[in-house]
Order: C-alpha cells, then structure tokens, then sequence
C-alpha cells in the first residue's frame, strides 16, 4: 500500500515553479528594454557652427531611431533609420544632416531657427522604446560685440605703441647719460694727466 502523499511536498514544488517563472519572465523584459544614455542635454552654439546631437543606446536586436524637432515654428520629423539601413531625411533638413549608428546626429551649419528642443526614440522590434531630448540654443554674432572687441584690441595697441615709445625714449636718454658721463669722466682723466705733466 503506498503512503498517502503529504501536501507540503506539492506546494514547494510548486512555489518553486512560479519563482523560477516570474524570474526568467522579468529577465526576459529587462533583456528586452531599451537604455538611453545622454551626455549633454543642453548645448549652446553660434550661427555657422556644426553641431553633434550625441546619443548613445544599448538594446538587443537593430532598432528604429528617430529624431523630431519641436521649437516655436512647430514640430517636424527630422530623420529616422534603422542601423545598417537607408536613412529617411526630411526635406527641410536635406544636406544638413549626419546620422551616426550610436543614435547621434550632426547638424550642419546651424542658424537661429534651429533653437529648441530634439527629441530622439530608440524603438526596439519588439516594442518597447526609449526617448530622450537635448535643449540646443543658437546665438548670432552680435555686431556690437565685435565692434567692442575691436575698439579693446586698438586700445591695447596704443597703449603698447606708447609704452614702446617710452621705453626707446629712456633707453635714448639713458645712452646720452653714459655718453655724457664718460666724456667728463675722460675730460678729467686728462686733466689729471696734464697736471701731473705739468708737475713733472
């Protein structure tokens, strides 16, 4: 006759099973998650400069990236691609654009109106996506700076030419001194010689 099975036997087995599924279950979501890493998310630029919007992701498998562009004239698509593929520019970045396989961008010769906010999106094949965004702000050259930095260059300039102008004054000045000195300092000299002839 067998013996009559004992039920803690069946119910650890069994928490076991669930603990073993819910582990392998969350280590399939977090192997099949998207990171996105950042390193300076707001840059600061003048007009002409070109510009690297740096990124970079980690995901398993190829995934689709895209940027958008949001400021005060809208929001527009910049470019999407998947790595190793055809890059989809939009017409309104045509020529100004770089993709990089690590998700950056490089924006060429930047004007005003490309001040505002980027946004990427990694979305992995499976779905699950991450997205990020770096604040770029573009300045003009501002006239009266460089009027100002030339009025500080001529300045210097001056005040240099004076002070080179002084010390070739006082260089003349002191020649002069010596000069004048050893004629004296000869003038007695021969005095003495005459005297002593004189004595003699």
């Amino acid at each position: 006759m067998r013996p009559p099975p004992r039920p803690g036997r069946k119910t650890g087995g069994f928490s076991l099973g669930i603990l073993t599924l819910c582990l392998v279950a969350a280590g399939c979501l977090q192997s099949q998650g998207v990171s996105l890493y950042i390193p300076h998310s707001a840059i600061n630029a003048t007009v002409q400069e070109d510009i690297l919007l740096s990124v970079d992701y980690y995901c398993h498998g190829v995934p689709t990236i895209e940027w958008k562009y949001t400021s005060n004239w809208g929001e527009q698509k910049i470019v999407e691609w998947k790595p190793g593929t055809q890059v989809n520019i939009s017409e309104s970045h045509k020529d100004r654009v770089c993709t990089f396989d690590n998700g950056s961008i490089q924006l060429f010769s930047v004007g005003v109106r490309d001040s505002g906010y980027y946004v990427i999106t990694v979305t992995e094949h499976l779905g699950s996506s991450q997205f990020g965004s770096i604040v770029l702000h573009v300045s003009e050259i501002r006239y009266e700076d460089l009027h100002f930095v030339a009025v500080f260059i001529a300045l210097l300039a001056a005040v240099a030419a004076v002070l080179i102008s002084l010390i070739w004054v006082c260089n003349r000045c002191a020649y002069k001194f010596q000069r004048k000195r050893r004629h004296k300092l000869k003038e007695s000299t021969t005095e003495e010689i005459e005297l002593q002839n004189v004595e003699c």
